[in-house]
């Protein structure tokens, strides 16, 4: 897999982290399946990448009312996360992601703009050895609206103090790159590792 970059001359990339800059998403679904199943909560996989980009509070909200269960919220997306933390040995960053932030270290700024917080950031980007590559971490604390709003890609290019125009955004999920385009902002598709199975894997820019 190639991930073909838009063209223009871009100031800094921002990176979505979570199936992005790290192949967290299939450590994120074992650690979802085992919170869930401890209350009889089924999580179907294509659903789980479709609804890739949303915070964890409200995941376990939409399962509640599409299951008829009462899971605590705040409690079964904290176990959730702790689940996922217990993985990160076998984290690993996404190769044609690491190949662009190689090509351009040094160069440009980077930022990681996530829907996760910055505890959850910090421990995946230091589990894969990347945390210091990155001038500015945006995570859920530092913006009002969650993807697909623009407010966390705006946020990171205030941070860096650049117009949104200058800058490319690297997203996994469909509300991502939504969040790039209403920030005024170019993106690449990096696909999951569904659509990597499957052979269904975009190749070209957003």
């Amino acid at each position: 897999m190639n991930l073909l970059l838009p063209l223009g001359n871009f100031s800094a990339y921002l990176f979505d982290c979570d199936g992005t800059v790290v192949d967290s998403m299939p450590l994120h679904y074992i650690a979802w399946t085992k919170a869930l199943a401890e209350w009889n909560c089924t999580f179907d996989e294509e659903l789980f990448y479709a609804w890739g980009g949303r915070p964890t509070v409200q995941i376990v909200a939409a399962l509640n009312q599409m299951q008829g269960l009462t899971m605590p919220a705040e409690a079964v997306a904290g176990r959730k996360e702790n689940l996922y933390y217990e993985l990160l040995p076998r984290l690993k960053a996404v190769p044609e992601v690491l190949e662009h932030i190689e090509a351009q270290q040094g160069v440009i700024p980077f930022a990681v703009v996530s829907g996760s917080s910055r505890e959850s950031i910090i421990k995946s980007l230091t589990a894969v050895g990347l945390v210091e590559r990155f001038a500015i971490l945006v995570g859920s604390e530092d913006y009002e609206r969650s993807k697909p709003a623009p407010d966390a890609f705006l946020v990171a290019a205030a941070r860096l103090g650049l117009a949104p125009e200058d800058c490319l955004v690297f997203e996994d999920t469909d509300m991502g790159i939504q969040a790039a385009a209403a920030a005024g902002m170019a993106s690449v598709r990096v696909p999951s590792p569904l659509e990597r199975r499957r052979g269904t894997a975009p190749v070209a820019p957003a």
